[in-house]
């Protein structure tokens, strides 16, 4: 979601800034497949926090009809990873764990919102959380996570 035009020196975090202009869209051009595939709406996006809507489709639930807890995860680590990725930090970070707490079941055509916070942004290590609610504003999910940076260099 990055672009050349983002790449404006004077911007001290342009891929957060090139997130905000998704504000109310689908990201179905993000630069996660998965994140694709989930489809979600941004909502909003600030440095260290992220909200996405998503809708709850066949395809993401299980046998009886609800989120599947795998997908619920799933969502969680895309948008926190999608978070932490706007940071603008040089590195790329991937998760070391994510622990997941499945809470409320979520049903066929739910619509959802995902939001995560950053609670540490250490040098190598940042902890973060995640919540997936549905209207009712009822916990659906919710997720710590600690990311560590990798030796991939972001390409700017």
């Amino acid at each position: 979601m990055v672009d050349s035009q983002d790449s404006d020196f004077s911007d001290p975090n342009p891929r957060l800034n090139a997130l905000k202009r998704e504000t109310g869209k689908h990201l179905n051009t993000s630069i996660s497949p998965v994140g694709r595939w989930l489809n979600g709406k941004l909502i909003a996006a600030e440095e260290g926090s992220l909200l996405v809507e998503f809708v709850v489709r066949q395809d993401m639930t299980n046998p009886m009809g609800v989120l599947h807890g795998g997908i619920a995860a799933t969502i969680m680590d895309d948008v926190v990873g999608m978070m932490v990725y706007v940071l603008g930090r040089d590195f790329a970070y991937t998760s070391v764990n994510l622990n997941c707490d499945f809470l409320h079941a979520a049903r066929l055509g739910d619509v959802l919102l995902a939001g995560g916070k950053v609670v540490r942004a250490g040098k190598n290590i940042i902890h973060v959380e995640g919540v997936i609610t549905n209207r009712e504003d009822k916990v659906v999910a919710k997720c710590t996570s600690n990311l560590i940076q990798t030796s991939f260099k972001i390409p700017s």
